[in-house]
């Protein structure tokens, strides 16, 4: 492991395996993504040109979200509102180009009476293709037929309001007022100085109207405000619209922090059957035994394979990265929060999870007995190294003791943003605004977020685009069941698949008499010794001190025997046997990234895929819409 890896906290694996910062695809000038981080270029970036028309250019608005990042260059849609109207120019109609919709709530303008209008248009360097531009132009032509729209204006905006903007606004005028591809590029740039800067761009229009370019025609150059070429990351791809991260918590540290920290303080001992049973309850699971010792419950994924890969043909999927983190289920209670670790054990944590609200306002109440399943990680600033500690929450288990195990998973992640997610966030946004704050959410000991979901049709974005720009760890993907209920414990339906090089067993190491280091697994609750097992320490003087410890291993192909990789302290048991059977046999089977992706690419051909996406996406862009 490389000094950069040890400073990262990330855990130790035979090189190039971490395909989070996979060699070549990592760019350490990169900035990690932060939803309510501005778009590159935006704060100098000109908010408006002048009026074609009844069409103004202009850049994207930022909601109030943005607010702790543009400071005194703030441009809301209040703003893109009142600064046409004193100029005598009345927004009837916004038309959206951007490919994302994190950059304010549609409300900001229906609830002033503007219609808004969604054009999904990729940018960077591909231009928009012929049905958007036809969309563009029956929106504005079915806008100025309304007698009712005379006297008022569209606002059409982009990222900046330059390219795409200006690639549909030259369209429009070419149609409309029998001018040349040439005049019409001009007249844009007068309106919105330098005008179009992509030469993609002037040449695509060339070619549409089949004109020839001028000799003499010379492409802007990118304006100074336009800072990093390289990193056009926020007006992103569809698969990463659905990062739906908070507002970055500014929790500054010197430690260096680890994913398994142990956080607050542990319940004491007399309250801990009494919580254990209490999730048992929730997850509707019968009494652990008069006495006995109750097991984490927590759904659990079994190791993709040549049988059960079958499984994605059979039932429709999402899919999900594998953060390389430490897992854990929190319990929200009226008087604290707790963190549920892999032993079943409670520790209290400071935090606030208020319930949805009613009227506005401070909430009624807070959330008690909601159980959510997650998992711990750090992000690491690829600038500063410097740490935050996040919680990803990928399921809702119960809310205020009423259970929601058998809801389809879909069902189960809305209500996670809307009963959860979203009540934190508005009180937050309304507590850091307050001079006196009754509640400071930036020194709660870490940030949640709720983990993304994707179409299995994006599954190749996820492992190229998403996952090398993580700043934090990633061994694979998770395949989520869309319609599955939540499953307690072992789900033959959850389904990981790792690197095939990153694939592990958890064993129980103990020293024979002669100080030979031997593997444990469980079998029916009891150890079973692995016998002919083989294990190497590697950077180790004194195995010893992994006697009796719980130690994650990867097993050499070429050497046959287990490579410890790192103590897992999160854990009290060893892998049951059937586990390591079936990480044996995905082992076998061998399914590399190239196989997944051929296989995915017939699944979402077949009728119980295609059908679902197109209704799937349909049914996005109209609760975005809402």
């Amino acid at each position: 492991m490389d000094i950069d890896d040890t400073r990262r906290g990330l855990k130790r694996k035979p090189p190039d395996m971490d395909r989070g910062h996979e060699h070549g695809s990592y760019n350490m000038n990169s900035r990690p993504y932060d939803r309510n981080m501005p778009p590159d270029g935006w704060l100098d970036c000109p908010a408006q040109g002048q009026e074609l028309g009844c069409i103004i250019p202009s850049k994207v608005p930022l909601g109030e979200s943005f607010n702790d990042y543009v400071s005194s260059k703030k441009y809301t849609p209040k703003q893109a509102i009142l600064q046409p109207r004193v100029l005598g120019r009345e927004l009837g109609l916004v038309i959206d180009l951007t490919n994302t919709t994190r950059y304010y709530p549609v409300s900001d303008w229906t609830k002033e009476g503007i219609r808004h209008v969604k054009i999904r248009c990729k940018g960077k360097d591909s231009v928009p293709d012929e049905e958007s531009v036809k969309m563009f132009c029956d929106e504005v032509l079915d806008f100025g037929s309304q007698r009712t729209n005379t006297k008022k204006y569209i606002l059409v905006h982009c990222t900046h309001g330059f390219n795409r903007t200006g690639y549909m606004i030259i369209h429009f005028l070419v149609r409309t007022e029998s001018i040349s591809v040439t005049e019409a590029i001009k007249k844009f740039a007068r309106a919105r100085h330098p005008g179009i800067y992509k030469p993609d761009y002037i040449d695509a229009l060339y070619v549409f109207y089949h004109e020839k370019k001028p000799e003499d025609l010379i492409c802007p150059q990118t304006p100074e405000w336009k800072s990093d070429p390289n990193f056009h990351g926020l007006d992103v791809p569809t698969v990463d619209n659905h990062r739906d991260a908070l507002q970055q918590e500014n929790i500054m540290r010197n430690e260096v922090l680890k994913n398994d920290d142990a956080l607050g303080d542990p319940v004491a001992s007399h309250q801990l059957r009494g919580m254990q049973e209490l999730c048992y309850q929730l997850l509707k699971l019968g009494p652990g035994g008069r006495g006995g010792r109750l097991q984490f419950p927590g759904s659990h994924p079994v190791s993709l394979n040549r049988d059960n890969l079958q499984l994605l043909r059979q039932r429709y999927y999402y899919a999900t990265w594998k953060a390389d983190g430490t897992r854990y289920m929190m319990l929200i209670t009226g008087d604290g929060c707790y963190l549920i670790d892999r032993k079943f054990l409670f520790r209290r944590i400071n935090m606030r999870f208020p319930c949805r609200y009613s009227n506005g306002g401070t909430p009624e109440r807070n959330h008690h007995y909601t159980l959510l399943d997650g998992e711990m990680i750090i992000d690491i600033d690829p600038h500063t190294q410097k740490q935050e500690r996040r919680y990803l929450i990928y399921d809702l288990i119960a809310i205020n003791q009423v259970s929601l195990t058998e809801l389809p998973f879909y069902e189960r992640w809305k209500l996670l943003e809307k009963e959860v997610i979203e009540p934190r966030n508005m009180e937050r946004e309304g507590l850091s605004k307050s001079l006196d704050p009754y509640y400071r959410y930036d020194l709660e000991p870490f940030s949640v977020r709720r983990k993304g979901f994707w179409l299995l049709s994006t599954v190749s974005k996820l492992l190229h685009n998403f996952i090398p720009q993580l700043s934090h760890s990633s061994d694979g993907l998770v395949f989520q069941g869309w319609d599955d209920p939540y499953v307690p414990r072992t789900h033959e339906g959850l389904l990981k698949w790792k690197y095939p090089e990153m694939n592990s067993v958890d064993f129980q190491c103990e020293l024979s008499a002669s100080g030979r280091p031997l593997l444990f697994l469980f079998e029916r609750g009891k150890k079973k010794l692995m016998e002919g097992t083989d294990v190497v320490f590697k950077d180790a003087s004194d195995i010893s001190s992994y006697s009796g410890r719980i130690i994650e291993c990867y097993l050499d192909p070429v050497k046959h025997h287990w490579v410890c990789m790192r103590i897992r302290i999160d854990k009290a048991t060893p892998n049951d046997i059937n586990t390591y059977r079936k990480v044996l046999r995905s082992i076998k089977d061998n399914i590399t990234e190239e196989v997944l992706l051929n296989e995915i690419s017939q699944i979402i051909r077949l009728p119980l895929y295609a059908d679902r996406i197109q209704r799937d996406i349909k049914a996005h862009q109209h609760s975005r819409r809402k």
